[in-house]
């Protein structure tokens, strides 16, 4: 497909973007540098905030996005992998992208494409290369005050690194993608801590301590002053800002947002009392959100990997002290290092346990899931399908009514089940996820 002429409506516009999805994953900056400049830079125009991290950083994004929002300004989000609609990647003021300027775009993008293309071999952007650089665009041309910039993967490669932010963030250090990133939190770290700019104050979550060791020897390379959650704030959670999300681990990332909004001038009008407010009052789906969906409880939950089984543990124990029963879990993972720590806090609080497998292509089989589930368990272990769970708009078979169902294990998982309880959101485009 090389014709402008072809992309008249959004199903073209996919197909194309589909289609370049199908060549993979290529980390470096090189194509992306090349294509910001045949447009202009636009992200050179606009203020950010860059926000990297293995778990939280999203949460971090979408708080700071409220709290810059709540001061009137106008504010742009990019963050990935979106969980139902494409568009939810790139929102201005809340409002995802259009179908209609979704097709604007590729239009526009696509003869830039070409050229660069036609430069030579390896010499066209990747998928979520060109997303980026459709964000900075609209960003720029939205008028946007301030863009909140979340990482896509890891953080010295990441095509978002392109940006020098008003203030960076590295939200946590897990061990996660560590096939590209490495497989000790001292490496992970400095592959995240690629993002700190010159000269430019670096907000540092709750990290291991060989992780910080990495991260300030950066920063410090980079004349960046570290501001640390823990040591501003200590371990004590009462001293840490309150949010709507639930959980501890979102009170940390309150903080780490928090701090970050202190390092902008007063010319932001950024109060203690507005972050306070913007803190309460934050929209970000699928985070322990909570249903009621034919007189079931249902929880959507996005913790994925090794350290969100950590905060999915302290949610679950949590969960059943408030209602006095065991949850049935609805559980699909991506990968076995993954399933390994999620099958393992599973077993630890659920009666039953509804294996299902995403609609991806990295997703564990039901034999992988299966293997992890200790001979202990005494619960009940299911094999089944988002379709058979959740059959149709705002429907739940699992389990009886009174139930507490939390879905749980991958966001794309996530992304399937909210768009059957919300099917205003519109058809799911799991096909035109990422990593």
């Amino acid at each position: 497909m090389t014709s402008t002429e072809l992309i008249n409506d959004y199903p073209a516009a996919l197909r194309y973007l589909v289609e370049l999805k199908s060549r993979g994953v290529s980390l470096g900056l090189d194509r992306m540098r090349r294509l910001a400049d045949a447009l202009g830079n636009p992200q050179a125009k606009i203020p950010c905030i860059h926000v990297a991290g293995t778990n939280g950083k999203g949460s971090v994004a979408a708080m700071l996005e409220a709290i810059f929002r709540a001061a009137g300004w106008r504010t742009g989000l990019y963050t990935s992998p979106h969980l139902v609609r494409l568009g939810e990647r790139i929102q201005v003021d809340r409002g995802p992208l259009t179908e209609t300027d979704m097709v604007g775009y590729v239009r526009e993008l696509m003869p830039v494409i070409a050229e660069l293309e036609a430069r030579g071999p390896g010499a066209r952007p990747s998928y979520f290369e060109y997303m980026t650089a459709m964000a900075m665009l609209h960003f720029l041309r939205a008028g946007c005050d301030i863009a909140c910039i979340e990482v896509g993967l890891g953080g010295r490669l990441d095509a978002t690194n392109i940006v020098v932010p008003e203030v960076s963030v590295i939200t946590s250090i897990g061990l996660d993608h560590c096939e590209m990133l490495g497989d000790t939190f001292a490496a992970i770290a400095a592959e995240k801590a690629g993002i700190i700019k010159e000269g430019r104050p670096v907000v540092l979550g709750r990290v291991p301590t060989e992780a910080e060791v990495a991260i300030r020897e950066i920063a410090a390379r980079r004349n960046a002053q570290v501001i640390s959650v823990v040591e501003t704030l200590g371990d004590d959670l009462s001293a840490y800002p309150r949010t709507n999300l639930e959980g501890d681990y979102q009170r940390r990332n309150a903080a780490t947002a928090m701090l970050v909004a202190k390092q902008f001038p007063s010319r932001w009008r950024l109060s203690d009392a507005l972050i306070e407010r913007a803190l309460a009052n934050v929209v970000w789906p699928a985070r322990w959100q909570r249903f009621v969906v034919d007189g079931r409880h249902v929880i959507l939950d996005t913790s994925h990997n090794a350290e969100g089984a950590g905060a999915l543990d302290e949610n679950l124990a949590r969960l059943a002290a408030e209602t006095g029963c065991a949850p049935i879990i609805v559980g699909g993972v991506l990968g076995t290092r993954r399933a390994r720590a999620l099958v393992e806090v599973f077993c630890r609080h659920a009666r039953e346990i509804d294996f299902v497998v995403p609609a991806q292509s990295r997703a564990c089989s039901f034999e992988q899931l299966e293997s992890f589930v200790p001979r202990a368990y005494r619960g009940r272990v299911v094999r089944t399908s988002v379709d058979a769970l959740f059959p149709g708009p705002g429907a739940c078979a699992a389990g009886t009514a009174d139930d507490v169902i939390v879905v749980t294990g991958s966001v794309y998982l996530a992304g399937e089940v909210l768009a059957r309880l919300e099917p205003a959101r519109g058809a799911n485009e799991g096909g035109l996820q990422d990593f």
